[in-house]
């Protein structure tokens, strides 16, 4: 089975340095990118009143193309960003209302590039990505932080961006 791969960018700059390390990953293998910046997904909600947003459209779409799933993160006061941190939370929705299609989760893969402007990532920031995949039963493939430097993409960021590609693929 072909592994077909997704970046989900969750970026407040669709164009930002995040998309910049995108941009590189891309110009070696062509992804599909989905920008979470231009979906409506709205807060977790205990009533489960959001069926009007994208959340559920964009994750049947997810699990019928996809085997890996790449979340791509600016780093925004230690964490990833809020962008990101709604989607996580909208899982919840995959476990409660919608479980047929959490299960189809099951067996995927994830992995996570974290961005920031220098290698700088705290310890312990990779960790609701790797327990979401275990939780999830995913198999989280593994992470690699990135930086841009001057609006250019350092020559060891490059050489860390270029063995992850060769795990996850």
């Amino acid at each position: 089975m072909k592994n077909n791969i997704v970046i989900l960018q969750a970026s407040s700059r669709s164009n930002g340095d995040t998309n910049r390390i995108i941009n590189y990953i891309n110009s070696k293998s062509q992804y599909d990118i989905i920008d979470l910046k231009n979906k409506n997904i709205n807060h977790f909600d205990y009533d489960f009143k959001n069926v009007d947003d994208d959340f559920i459209d964009l994750m049947i779409n997810i699990t019928k193309k996809y085997d890996t799933i790449i979340f791509a993160t600016p780093v925004y006061w230690y964490s990833m960003s809020g962008i990101l941190k709604v989607f996580f939370d909208r899982l919840s929705d995959l476990l409660k209302t919608h479980k047929v299609l959490g299960r189809k989760l099951r067996g995927k893969n994830m992995a996570m590039i974290s961005c920031s402007n220098s290698n700088d990532l705290k310890e312990g920031f990779t960790m609701p990505f790797v327990e979401s995949a275990n939780y999830l039963g995913m198999q989280y493939l593994g992470d690699i932080h990135t930086w841009v430097e001057n609006d250019l993409i350092p020559p060891k960021v490059k050489t860390i961006i270029d063995k992850f590609l060769v795990t996850i693929s």
